[in-house]
């Protein structure tokens, strides 16, 4: 029975893998491929053809995405993109929806943005306890003034779901700051610790070779 088992589990550990991501991705596939909605029904390939292409959303979404970018990095397009805005602006809890996501967008993706690019321990919910954190950026000056701290903004991730978490401001001296990658806190906080990559000697060198890299780059 226990070489049984034993099999068992090897087996379970081969295609659960493989079933959870074949799941995760056929659910992306479906939901991009919503985007085919957009097309007139005389245009769309079950119409055309006889039958659906799964991913062809995907494609015509990449696509999309691509175009808008070309036309808006020219000054008629950038133009079109203020004319717009100025239209949301004036509409009260759009504006404020539009602008939050605009923002956290800008920032996630502009080069020079630091947020969620570093991660650190810190105390919480209270002292003794420490989580896995990531820091988003510097807390408004008006806020630190009120505190009387230095403060640094930091999200805590939930486990296994990291989009969701906890926002909070955190004296800059009481951040644990770590030196190995992100993808690390994000490994241990959708295992929720099971995964402990620093503890692999594989991983471990892969993750000091990545680090001298990037200590390199930034020289």
């Amino acid at each position: 029975m226990a070489r049984i088992r034993r099999y068992f589990v090897a087996g379970l550990l081969v295609w659960l893998p493989i079933v959870a991501t074949g799941v995760v991705l056929s659910f992306s596939i479906q939901l991009i491929d919503r985007s085919l909605l957009l097309l007139p029904p005389s245009l769309r390939p079950e119409n055309l053809i006889g039958f659906k292409i799964p991913g062809l959303g995907v494609i015509l979404t990449l696509l999309l995405v691509l175009i808008t970018g070309l036309v808006v990095a020219n000054f008629f397009g950038r133009k079109l993109v203020d004319a717009w805005e100025a239209v949301l602006s004036r509409i009260p809890l759009v504006r404020t929806v539009y602008g939050a996501v605009k923002q956290i967008t800008a920032s996630l993706f502009s080069d020079a943005s630091q947020s969620f690019r570093e991660m650190v321990l810190v105390e919480y919910p209270r002292k003794g306890i420490w989580v896995l954190a990531f820091v988003t950026g510097d807390t408004p000056r008006k806020f630190q003034e009120v505190a009387g701290h230095d403060l640094v903004n930091i999200y805590v991730p939930t486990t296994p779901n990291p989009t969701s978490g906890v926002y909070i401001m955190v004296p800059r001296e009481d951040v644990k700051r770590l030196d190995v990658p992100v993808e690390v806190g994000l490994k241990m906080v959708l295992s929720a610790g099971v995964i402990n990559p620093l503890d692999d000697p594989e991983e471990a060198a892969k993750l000091a070779a990545e680090i001298e890299k990037k200590q390199e780059n930034q020289r």
